[in-house]
This record gives structure tokens, C-alpha cells and sequence, in this order.
């Protein structure tokens, strides 16, 4: 007769979903909608004067309130301390206007699934469906920023991405306000020894107009870039 084992199974991750938004009333409430099919939600909303929290509250989302406007990096350091808390093990990263489709949430549980663990996974865009002066600028800056930490890196600035616990806590020291918080994640990855993985992602395109402003986009770019080069020779513990 086989002796049952005396080990009880290993908990399933738990796993939420963080949706940083800022005046996103009009679309907030669909993508809230459709990532709760998958995952509980957390919006953080930025500032929002059009009613962002509470369309997202309407939708089912635990809502957090950043007051003033301080920049989507400090909202989803907001959101990775209330997971962190809340005793979360990796939180899915997704833009409240569309750009991201709720769909493909399980594409990246399969991937973070997958043993050794990676502690980021990243959705990577097609550069080729990008206007033009989108996809040059996508390029030559990953090509870039791949130099900056030693190993191809095909999409730095994707929103869209998995994240264990060991990185999101490694990021919480950072001061980066907006997208660079997104590309310094990265390189605190990599200083961390942490494992990398990329799946396919759908490149959306809302019609909406960008708010990037394209030189001071740039000045941002490089300054992160060569503090990651200077960031990677020094490991974290």
C-alpha cells in the first residue's frame, strides 16, 4: 500500500492585474471589464478629472486615487506596494486606453508558468505595424538600450508585462516618474540576475492622439540609457 504524501501541494500564485490610467473615463471601464475574465483588478488612477475612478469602480476594480497627477511610473509604484501588501506574487501590467487587449492576459500566465520562473515577462510589439517615425524610434532605441545592459532587450518601453515579486520590490526605490520607470525596470531585472521573457503581443492603435513630446522623449531615453549602462556593472543583491 502507497503512503500519501505527507507534503500539502504548493498554493497556486496569486496573481493581479494593475491598470494605471489617467483621464481615461470613456475606456476605462472596458478594459477593466475584460482583465477581470482572467485576474482580480487594481486601478491606480493618476489625477483623473473625468471621472476615471469611478467608471473603474463601476466595472469591478479596486480603485486607488494618486492626487495630483505624478506620472505613470509613480502610479504603478503605488499599485506594486498595495499588491506587495496585499500579499500578491507578481502583478500583469496593462494601459488603461486600449492599447492593450485583455485577451491575451493568459499568454502571459502560461509564460510566467514556465519552469525556471522568469521574473518579467513582456509583451513584444510588431515595430512593423508602428507609423513610421514610431518604429525608427522603437528600433534604434532598443538597439540601444540592448548595448546599455549587455543582452538583446527587443522591446524596452512595452507597458504590457508580468512581474514577479522579487522585481517589483526591487523597484520601489526608484524616483522615475513617467515611461522611464517602465525601460529602468528592465535594467533592475537584469542587476537583479533575473530571468527575461518575451511572447507576442497585439499592436494596437486607439486613434487617440500621443502625448509624447518627441525631443523631450529622446532626452529622457538617453539619460536612462546611460544610467543603465552605469547601473549594470553594479549587480544588486
Amino acid at each position: 500500500m502507497a503512503l500519501a504524501s505527507s507534503s500539502a501541494p504548493e498554493p497556486a500564485p496569486r496573481i493581479v492585474a494593475l491598470i494605471p490610467g489617467y483621464n481615461e473615463g470613456p475606456r476605462i471601464g472596458s478594459v477593466v471589464r475584460a482583465a477581470l475574465e482572467h485576474l482580480p483588478v487594481i486601478v491606480v488612477d493618476d489625477g483623473s478629472s473625468d471621472g476615471t475612478a469611478a467608471r473603474a469602480r463601476e466595472a469591478g476594480a479596486t480603485v486607488l486615487e494618486q492626487r495630483p497627477n505624478q506620472g505613470k511610473g509613480a502610479a504603478l509604484r503605488m499599485g506594486f506596494r498595495h499588491a506587495i501588501a496585499a500579499g500578491y506574487d507578481a502583478v500583469l501590467t496593462l494601459d488603461a486606453d486600449g492599447q492593450h487587449d485583455p485577451t491575451e492576459i493568459p499568454h502571459f500566465l502560461e509564460a510566467w508558468a514556465i519552469e525556471p520562473r522568469p521574473d518579467l515577462v513582456i509583451g513584444r510589439r510588431n515595430f512593423r505595424v508602428m507609423p513610421p517615425m514610431r518604429r525608427l524610434s522603437n528600433e534604434l532605441g532598443g538597439r540601444a538600450f540592448s548595448w546599455a545592459v549587455g543582452r538583446p532587450i527587443p522591446d524596452n518601453q512595452s507597458g504590457y508585462r508580468l512581474i514577479g515579486r522579487r522585481v517589483t520590490e526591487a523597484t520601489l526605490a526608484s524616483d522615475e516618474a513617467g515611461f522611464e520607470f517602465e525601460v529602468e525596470m528592465i535594467t533592475t531585472c537584469v542587476r537583479l540576475g533575473g530571468r527575461i521573457a518575451w511572447i507576442p503581443v497585439r499592436t494596437i492603435y486607439a486613434g487617440e492622439p500621443s502625448h509624447i513630446r518627441p525631443l523631450a522623449h529622446l532626452r529622457s531615453f538617453i539619460r536612462v540609457v546611460r544610467k543603465a549602462r552605469q547601473d549594470v556593472k553594479e549587480p544588486l543583491g
